[in-house]
C-alpha cells in the first residue's frame, strides 16, 4: 500500500492583486476571500487532511506570517512551519521544504501546492492527484498537474505535452509563461496545452537529483547544510542560505530545464485566484453580471465588483467591467481586468504612508 504523502503548503505571497483587501500585514491567503469561514490557506490544509495526517504538513511562509499561520493552523507544530527570511520565488522555497522531508524521511513522496487556489470537484482532483502519486513513484520523474482549458487565458502559464507519450503520465514538451489572446487561442485549438496548475508531486530523492543537475548552486548549499535540520541551528543556517539565493521560479529554474517532467491531466474546476477578475468569474452574480458584497446600489451597471467593508451605502451609475473595492482606509476604482498595474498601486500607495499597503 502507498505511504501517504507529504503535503507542502507554499504560503508566502503577498498577494497584491487583491489590493487593497489584501495586505502586506495580512495577505489574500490568510483572508476568507471566498466568504465560507475558511480561509484560503485552511481551505487547502482541509483538501488535503484526506490523503495526509497532520504531522505530514509543511507550510513554508515569509517570516513575517509564521504568527498568522500558527493562529490559523493550530494543529501544526511549530517544526512544521517553515520560515523564510526574504522572498526568493519558489525554486528556493520549494528546495528548503524538499531537503527538510529528504532529511526526515529520504524518497518520501511529496505534493506541493500554493495555499490560495480554489478546487472543486474534488472527486476529480484526488483521481488526478493519486495518478501523480503513483507516476512520481518511477525515480528521477517529476509530475506536475495541468488542467485542461476552456479557454483562452493569459493569466495563467501553459504546458505543452508529447501526445501519446504515456497511459496518464504525458511526457512534457514545453512551458510557456502568460500569452497574449492571440497565442492562448492557439494553444486552445492545438489540444495539446493545459494551463499549469503550479502544483507539483514527486519524491524527494527525485528532486533533490534534479536540484543537483539543474540547480547545482542551490543543492550544495542545502546538501552542505542538511545537518542542522531539526535543530535550533536552523534558523541560522536558512537565514545565511537564503542570502546566497537567486530569485528564481521552480519553472524557469527546474521544469523547465529537466528532461523528466511528466504532466497529470486534471479535468476538475480550478482557479488560482490571481485576481479581482478570477474571483468575479466563479461568484455569484446578479441579472446585470455584478458581483456586490456590502451594501450597495447598482444603475446601468454590468459585469463589475463591488465590494465594501464598511456600513457605507455605495451607489454606483454606469460601470462596466469596473471594480469597486473598499477595505479598511483604502477606496479603489478601477477597471476589473486592470490586476497589470496593481504593482504600481501597490509602490505608489506606499509613498502616501504604510498604511495603505
Amino acid at each position: 500500500m502507498q505511504e501517504k504523502p507529504f503535503i507542502v503548503i507554499m504560503a508566502g505571497g503577498i498577494g497584491s492583486r487583491f489590493w487593497p483587501y489584501s495586505r502586506r500585514k495580512r495577505p489574500k491567503q490568510f483572508l476568507d476571500i471566498l466568504g465560507t469561514g475558511r480561509t484560503l490557506l485552511q481551505m487547502t490544509y482541509d483538501r488535503f487532511r484526506e490523503i495526509a495526517e497532520p504531522e505530514q504538513f509543511f507550510v513554508i511562509t515569509y517570516r513575517k506570517y509564521v504568527h498568522l499561520v500558527k493562529e490559523q493552523l493550530p494543529e501544526l507544530e511549530d517544526h512544521q512551519i517553515l520560515s523564510e527570511p526574504n522572498r526568493k520565488n519558489t525554486a528556493p522555497c520549494i528546495a528548503y521544504a524538499g531537503y527538510k522531508i529528504h532529511s526526515i524521511k529520504p524518497g518520501a513522496s511529496m505534493i506541493i501546492t500554493p495555499s490560495d487556489h480554489l478546487i472543486q470537484q474534488e472527486g476529480k482532483f484526488f483521481s488526478a492527484i493519486k495518478n501523480a502519486i503513483k507516476a512520481a513513484q518511477t525515480e528521477e520523474r517529476l509530475i506536475t498537474i495541468g488542467i485542461k482549458p476552456n479557454r483562452p487565458e493569459t493569466g495563467y502559464g501553459y504546458i505543452q505535452y508529447v501526445e501519446g507519450s504515456g497511459k496518464e503520465a504525458l511526457k512534457v514538451k514545453t512551458f510557456t509563461e502568460k500569452p497574449n489572446v492571440k497565442l492562448a487561442k492557439t494553444f486552445l485549438e492545438s489540444g495539446d496545452f493545459v494551463w499549469n496548475s503550479g502544483m507539483f508531486v514527486w519524491k524527494s530523492t527525485s528532486l533533490v537529483h534534479a536540484l543537483e543537475k539543474h540547480m547545482p548552486d542551490l543543492a550544495e548549499v542545502f546538501h552542505e547544510g542538511m545537518e542542522n535540520f531539526g535543530t535550533d541551528k536552523e534558523p541560522e543556517f536558512i537565514s545565511k542560505a537564503y542570502t546566497q539565493f537567486k530569485n528564481i521560479s521552480v519553472d524557469y529554474g527546474l521544469m523547465e530545464k529537466s528532461s523528466d517532467v511528466y504532466v497529470i491531466l486534471g479535468d476538475f474546476t480550478w482557479s488560482d485566484l490571481g485576481s479581482w477578475r478570477s474571483l468575479h468569474e466563479i461568484r455569484e452574480k446578479d441579472e446585470e453580471g455584478n458581483v456586490v458584497e456590502g451594501n450597495a446600489l447598482l444603475f446601468d451597471t454590468k459585469n463589475s465588483f463591488i465590494r465594501s467593508d464598511s456600513e457605507k451605502l455605495v451607489v454606483v451609475e454606469g460601470l462596466e467591467n469596473y471594480l469597486v473595492s473598499e477595505s479598511e482606509n483604502v477606496l479603489l476604482i478601477c477597471p476589473l481586468d486592470g490586476e497589470k498595474r496593481f504593482r504600481q498601486f501597490v509602490t505608489d500607495a506606499r509613498k502616501k504612508g504604510e498604511d495603505f499597503i
